[in-house]
Protein backbone atom coordinates (compact mmCIF):
# COMPACT_ATOMS: atom_id res chain seq x y z
CA UNK A 1 0.00 0.00 0.00
CA UNK A 2 1.19 3.49 -0.79
CA UNK A 3 -0.07 6.72 0.72
CA UNK A 4 0.71 10.41 0.43
CA UNK A 5 0.35 12.42 3.65
CA UNK A 6 0.42 16.15 2.93
CA UNK A 7 0.83 17.34 6.53
CA UNK A 8 3.76 15.01 7.32
CA UNK A 9 6.54 17.57 7.55
CA UNK A 10 9.27 16.27 9.89
CA UNK A 11 10.93 13.19 11.33
CA UNK A 12 8.64 13.43 14.36
CA UNK A 13 5.65 13.14 12.05
CA UNK A 14 7.28 10.16 10.36
CA UNK A 15 7.76 8.43 13.73
CA UNK A 16 4.12 9.11 14.64
CA UNK A 17 2.88 7.71 11.33
CA UNK A 18 5.04 4.60 11.75
CA UNK A 19 3.90 4.09 15.35
CA UNK A 20 0.24 4.44 14.37
CA UNK A 21 0.56 1.77 11.70
CA UNK A 22 2.56 -0.55 13.94
CA UNK A 23 -0.12 -0.27 16.65
CA UNK A 24 -2.44 -2.01 14.17
CA UNK A 25 0.19 -4.55 13.08
CA UNK A 26 3.41 -4.73 15.09
CA UNK A 27 5.11 -6.60 12.23
CA UNK A 28 4.20 -4.03 9.60
CA UNK A 29 7.02 -2.79 7.39
CA UNK A 30 6.73 0.97 7.05
CA UNK A 31 8.92 3.07 4.76
CA UNK A 32 8.44 6.82 5.20
CA UNK A 33 9.91 9.57 3.00
CA UNK A 34 9.20 12.97 4.58
CA UNK A 35 10.55 14.90 1.58
CA UNK A 36 8.08 13.34 -0.89
CA UNK A 37 5.44 12.84 1.86
CA UNK A 38 5.10 9.20 0.79
CA UNK A 39 4.50 6.18 3.00
CA UNK A 40 4.82 2.60 1.77
CA UNK A 41 3.33 -0.11 3.98
CA UNK A 42 3.43 -3.90 4.01
CA UNK A 43 0.95 -5.03 6.63
CA UNK A 44 -1.70 -7.56 7.52
CA UNK A 45 -3.93 -4.62 8.51
CA UNK A 46 -6.38 -3.54 5.84
CA UNK A 47 -6.02 -0.34 3.89
CA UNK A 48 -9.22 1.00 5.43
CA UNK A 49 -7.96 0.27 8.97
CA UNK A 50 -4.70 2.12 8.27
CA UNK A 51 -6.51 5.09 6.70
CA UNK A 52 -8.89 5.32 9.67
CA UNK A 53 -6.06 5.14 12.24
CA UNK A 54 -3.89 7.71 10.46
CA UNK A 55 -6.84 10.07 9.98
CA UNK A 56 -7.75 9.76 13.67
CA UNK A 57 -4.16 10.62 14.62
CA UNK A 58 -4.18 13.75 12.44
CA UNK A 59 -2.40 12.40 9.36
CA UNK A 60 -5.14 11.85 6.76
CA UNK A 61 -3.60 9.88 3.90
CA UNK A 62 -4.33 9.90 0.20
CA UNK A 63 -4.13 6.43 -1.34
CA UNK A 64 -1.71 6.13 -4.25
CA UNK A 65 -2.54 3.45 -6.82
Amino acid sequence: MKFRIENMTCSGCARSVTATIQELDENAKVNVDVVSKMVEVESSASESEIIAALTEDGFPPETIA
